[in-house]
């Protein structure tokens, strides 16, 4: 089996993280979040598990029923001299300007054979495989991770069990102006390599 490796470095390379507050109003088709949705289950899982479960937030009430929640979420669980207005006002206003919204979490299995570090490294290889399919469509993605997310507040918002965990709020949408460009440092700063 081959494929093209000069496009398969291209598209790893170029996938950025793009803030909802960089998108335009043009909408993300479901068709395009399907296949997203669709290659993410083809994350790397131990024991077949596939522990990644998503709620995707469409529609423009969808996503104002999520504003209002996350806003919601944000005052019970930060104490009171925590709380920051500017973090609160991001919260609600990214569901609003971004085309879709998806909650992506880690459902636990009953026998919990595999160890939970596992099934969480599985979701975020899915995570990435969504991204990577947003790239290739030249829609923009922003995983963020507030820290309400890992609240009980929070499974009970999205209807999981407690040994369940959110894992991410996944922004998407299309990206005003210039794709954006970054730079990694060479191997040599990150890679021991054994030779003898």
């Amino acid at each position: 089996m081959k494929f093209n490796l000069s496009e398969v470095n291209d598209l790893i390379r170029t996938r950025r993280s793009i803030p909802p507050e960089h998108f335009t109003n043009r909408k993300v088709q479901k068709d395009q979040i399907e296949l997203m949705l669709k290659n993410a289950q083809w994350a790397p899982n131990h024991g077949k598990t596939q522990p990644w479960r998503f709620q995707v937030y469409l529609s423009d009430s969808a996503r104002q029923e999520l504003s209002q929640a996350l806003g919601k979420l944000y005052l019970e669980t930060t104490p009171d001299d925590q709380q920051n207005d500017t973090k609160l006002a991001k919260l609600i206003r990214r569901p609003l300007i971004s085309s879709v919204v998806i909650l992506v979490s880690m459902s636990r299995q009953l026998e919990e054979k595999i160890p939970e570090i596992e099934e969480i490294e599985a979701v975020a290889c899915s995570i990435l495989n969504l991204q990577l399919t947003a790239t290739a469509y030249g829609i923009g993605s922003f995983w963020s991770s507030p820290k309400l997310i890992y609240t009980k507040e929070m499974n009970e918002f999205l209807g999981i069990t407690e040994k369940d965990k959110c894992l991410g709020i996944i922004y998407l949408g299309y990206p005003k102006g210039d794709w954006p460009k970054s730079h990694r440092k060479p191997i040599e700063y990150n890679t021991v390599w054994k030779t003898q």
